[in-house]
């Protein structure tokens, strides 16, 4: 009888060797994990300067000041579209204005203005409340209006609410006119500025046969004002010009006859003034304003200066009749 053999196939099981893979996948990520860890402890302990670093590495591109890609040869991503030049290559930059130095002279002349703007702010005060303070100036508030201007601190004295400055077709000022100038030199005579003096009236006509009108009088109001402020204590030197303009330049354009347009104008000039030699002190230069044997205004020369100073001759301009 033949031997018998059977054979057992084991299917299945447990047992056997499955290999070493799983160990390389655990391996990284172990390796990540950590490298997470780690990045999100090294954000936490980061400035803000170094996490803007950070962002700029990762923005691999040069800012460019011109305003188109095809701004040179081969100079940007487009030769027809708009758009800052770009480079994938460049290391990143960043873009700032640089101010223009200033010469010597600039920055005196930016430390003058600055001074001038903080005297004429302070003069305005005081002259405002000098006024304000004074017993025979009470109402007359109304009568004084002080702005800044491109050329300078106008302070502007005039006609309002039926208050004249001076008597009608006259120059000789009112005793309230004086009393308001005298103020007013208080104030500038403490300033380095150039004086500019001008006389305006309105637009109603005289009724006189000797050829005197609304020139020859607003010429004569300044002058008179001139002639004031010096007796007032403010020196001849200072006066840069003296002019009558008549109607020409009137307060109220909508209404040429109104009596606000009667004024004088009295300007401290933007950038005048020697200021070394005021706040010493000293004065230099003399000259005077006279009228000539035909009525016309006229320049006096100036006495001569003492050596090394440049006299400053006040002017008279009275402008043409059209």
């Amino acid at each position: 009888m033949p031997d018998i053999v059977i054979k057992k196939v084991k299917k299945g099981g447990h047992g056997g060797h499955h290999g070493g893979s799983w160990k390389v996948a655990y391996a990284d990520f172990v390796t990540a994990m950590m490298a997470f860890f780690l990045l999100l402890w090294l954000l936490s302990s980061a400035t803000e300067e170094q996490l803007q670093g950070v962002s700029m590495y990762f923005t691999p591109e040069t800012i460019s000041q011109n305003d188109s890609g095809s701004g040179g040869v081969l100079g940007g991503t487009s030769l027809a579209e708009e758009g800052a030049q770009r480079s994938e290559f460049g290391m990143p930059t960043v873009s700032m204005e640089i101010p223009p130095q200033q010469s010597p002279d600039e920055r005196e002349a930016i430390r003058v203005a600055q001074m001038e703007e903080q005297e004429f702010n302070e003069a305005k005060e005081e002259l405002l409340k000098a006024i304000e303070e004074s017993p025979e100036l009470q109402g007359l508030e109304k009568n004084i209006r002080i702005e800044e201007t491109p050329e300078g601190l106008r302070i502007q004295i005039l006609d309002e609410d039926g208050t004249s400055m001076f008597p009608s077709g006259s120059a000789e000022m009112a005793d309230h006119t004086r009393l308001l100038l005298d103020k007013v030199a208080a104030v500038i005579e403490k300033m380095p500025q150039d004086v500019s003096i001008e006389g305006h009236t309105d637009a109603v006509p005289f009724n006189r046969t000797d050829g005197y009108s609304n020139w020859e009088l607003s010429a004569d109001r300044a002058l008179a004002t001139r002639r004031t402020l010096e007796d007032l204590g403010l020196d001849t030197g200072r006066f840069a010009k003296v002019a009558g303009l008549s109607d020409t330049d009137p307060l109220v354009p909508e209404d040429p006859k109104n009596e606000t347009n009667r004024r004088i104008s009295i300007t401290l000039l933007r950038g005048t003034g020697e200021r070394s030699e005021l706040e010493n002190g000293t004065q230099n230069g003399n000259g005077s304003v006279l009228p000539s044997s035909n009525g016309a205004p006229t320049a006096q020369p100036s006495e001569p200066a003492a050596p090394g100073t440049t006299p400053r001759r006040p002017t008279f301009s009275v402008p043409s009749q059209p």
